[in-house]
This record gives structure tokens, C-alpha cells and sequence, in this order.
């Protein structure tokens, strides 16, 4: 088992001290070659969960239950420990990726300062690697776009490097938090696509974060559904989009456009989870 979460609770400490449980007993499982999706509006908790299993909750906030990661509880870990785990073992796709990046440095820079201090590779050894990642995720020109900054780029490129940072340390756990976010429906499936290319290529386990079932619907194995921090249901994503058991993924379904609906064979089903 990849990863392998327990009961995991967050809550958040108020100005007045009270803490204020916004993740309850959510239960997972994942193993190496699985996609798995979350989904849910915004306010559901996808984030902060996806946050607590990197072990980047600010200080205001508590987490409880087991994160298992390959056997080793993150909840346990030191920061040093986490600092190891994250980007080498684990990788994170932010979900904006002009604030993720450095405005200041040129992408390819970006690519191999991770490479550099944590593989400790030459600047010739890194910056190859680098083109390479950023061939990896389809950059057109890549040798010319190494040299740019990231206002140069248009989103959907920006988030190609984001997902290249992403993968520069060879992790074995992926989690893209929203990654299509504010792009158009073309840029939007390329980059599912490499995402679903890398899991099938590398054999990584990726957690894909959205608040759109047809997203999820094109690349998850399974799906687990979420609101106000509550598991909704789990399971199978053609089950669950096909014969959902809760009321909450009726809605999601039925807030679906009709095109994509039929673009992805999926039937609105009633108010009682039936198609």
C-alpha cells in the first residue's frame, strides 16, 4: 500500500483559542499506478487534506489519526523528516501556478534548483535534466522556454512547469490540487492527459483534486467525494458517476453541462441515485 490514511481529523484553532474541526474521520487507500480523485466545492476540505498528507498545515492547525505513507506515519514525523519526504517522495502541483512560481527566476532555473540541492548534480547535469522534464511535460521549444520567465508563458505552460518542478525528484506519490484550474477546456484536457501519460509511464500514484466530476471522470480510478469535510461516498469512479449513493453526487452530476454529460457517458441520474 502507497498511502494509507486513518480516521484523519484536522481542526483549526480560532483567535479565541476554540478549535474548529473542519476534516472528520476521512478514510483512504492507494496504491502504486492508481489515480485517485477528490472531489468537491470549495469549502469541502479537499485542500486541507491534500495539505496534511504533505505535512503543510500552518501552525494553527491539529491533525489526528494516521497518514501512512509506504508504512511511515507523517502525522509522527519530524520537520526535518517531512523536509526529506517532501518533493523527493512526495510531489505537490499547486493549484495557481503563477503564484507557485518564482517571478523572478527563468523556469529552467526553477527546474534545477531542486535538482541541484537535493540530487546534488552538476549546473550542466541539472539544467539537462531540466530540459528533459520540461520535454517530458510537452513543452513546445522547451530548449527557448528554459530561458524564459513565467510571465512569458501562457498558463497551461506555466502549469506544465509546475508539474515538471513536480516530478524533478522522482517522487512516488503525486498530488495535483486543482491543476486545471482557470484553464480553457483544450489546455485543460493536454494536461490531464500527461498527467494520466505519467502514472501509466513513471508507475507513480496520483491524487487528483477538483471540484469538477468531469475532470475527474477522465483519468481517476476511483473517487471520493467530499463536502464540508464529511466523506460523502467512495469508490470505483464509474460506480460512483453510474450509480451514485448519496445525494450530494446526484447534485454534483446533475450540475454537469449536458455536453459534457455526453461526452463522458454519463447519465444525470434522479433524486434517489438512479440513472
Amino acid at each position: 500500500m502507497m498511502l494509507d490514511i486513518k480516521d484523519l481529523r484536522v481542526s483549526f484553532q480560532n483567535g479565541d483559542g476554540q478549535e474548529n474541526e473542519v476534516v472528520h474521520g476521512i478514510n483512504l487507500s492507494l496504491n502504486k499506478g492508481e489515480t485517485l480523485g477528490i472531489v468537491g466545492e470549495s469549502g469541502s476540505g479537499k485542500s486541507v487534506l491534500s495539505l496534511a498528507t504533505i505535512g503543510l498545515l500552518p501552525k494553527t492547525a491539529r491533525a489526528s489519526g494516521e497518514i501512512l505513507f509506504k508504512g511511515e506515519d507523517i502525522l509522527r514525523m519530524t520537520e526535518r523528516q517531512l523536509c526529506a519526504l517532501r518533493g523527493s517522495r512526495i510531489g505537490m502541483i499547486f493549484q495557481e501556478p503563477m503564484t507557485a512560481l518564482n517571478p523572478a527566476m527563468k523556469v529552467g532555473s526553477q527546474i534545477a534548483e531542486g535538482l541541484r540541492l537535493h540530487r546534488h548534480l552538476s549546473r550542466r547535469e541539472a539544467s539537462a535534466e531540466a530540459l528533459r522534464l520540461l520535454e517530458m511535460v510537452r513543452i513546445p521549444d522547451a530548449k527557448r522556454k528554459m530561458h524564459c520567465y513565467p510571465h512569458e508563458m501562457s498558463g497551461g505552460q506555466r502549469q506544465r512547469v509546475g508539474i515538471a518542478i513536480a516530478l524533478a525528484l522522482k517522487p512516488d506519490l503525486l498530488i495535483a490540487d486543482e491543476p486545471t484550474t482557470a484553464l480553457d477546456v483544450t489546455v485543460q484536457a493536454e494536461i490531464l492527459d500527461i498527467l494520466d501519460d505519467l502514472v501509466s509511464e513513471l508507475g507513480i500514484a496520483l491524487i487528483l483534486i477538483s471540484h469538477d466530476l468531469g475532470v475527474i471522470a477522465r483519468i481517476a480510478d476511483r473517487t471520493l467525494v467530499m463536502y464540508r469535510g464529511n466523506e460523502m461516498e467512495q469508490g470505483e469512479t464509474e460506480r460512483v458517476l453510474r450509480e451514485p449513493s448519496h445525494e450530494y453526487t446526484v447534485k454534483l452530476l446533475s450540475a454537469l453541462p449536458q455536453r459534457v454529460r455526453v461526452g463522458l457517458e454519463i447519465t444525470t441520474p434522479n433524486s434517489e441515485g438512479k440513472a
